[in-house]
């Protein structure tokens, strides 16, 4: 890409429990929102694959070997969420978790990862093994390898 990224103003989800999630979140630089409904979440910003202009995600997180994984779940729907596909197509992303925000290069993880992460991510939110049964696609898992 070759224009300048303003990471600082991207677009959020419509009005709806999201935005309001993503609202908490950065009023509060990660004090309220980072804990929700007895997990962990992040801000997820990708860049959107047609318009090239940052868009941002709260997603539930957990950590492996310095990096952070989230799943493309799309609550087992048989499309890949669009932050998924976003990020497939540009790897750049930035994150905010709790009141740190980094940039971060994301990938899907491998078979032998999303083998030893699918339980982490699991025990963050056992629904995940629902929303796999639901779809016959296998949902990937994404890892997050921040630049500090």
């Amino acid at each position: 890409m070759t224009d300048v990224i303003d990471w600082e103003h991207p677009t959020d989800p419509k009005p709806g429990w999201t935005l309001d999630h993503i609202k908490q979140y950065v009023a509060s630089n990660g004090a309220e929102g980072q804990y929700w409904n007895g997990t962990q979440t992040l801000l997820l910003t990708t860049l959107g694959r047609v318009s090239g202009k940052p868009v941002r995600t709260p997603l539930i997180y957990g950590e492996a070997d310095g990096s952070y994984l989230i799943v493309a779940s799309k609550g087992g729907d048989a499309a890949h969420p669009l932050w998924y596909r976003n990020l497939s197509e540009h790897p750049e992303v930035r994150i905010q978790v709790g009141p740190e925000i980094m940039q971060g290069t994301a990938r899907t993880a491998t078979a032998g990862e999303r083998a030893a992460y699918w339980p982490v991510m699991v025990g963050h939110w056992p629904a995940y093994d629902e929303y796999q049964a639901k779809t016959d696609r296998e949902i990937p898992i994404v890892v997050i390898e921040p630049v500090r």
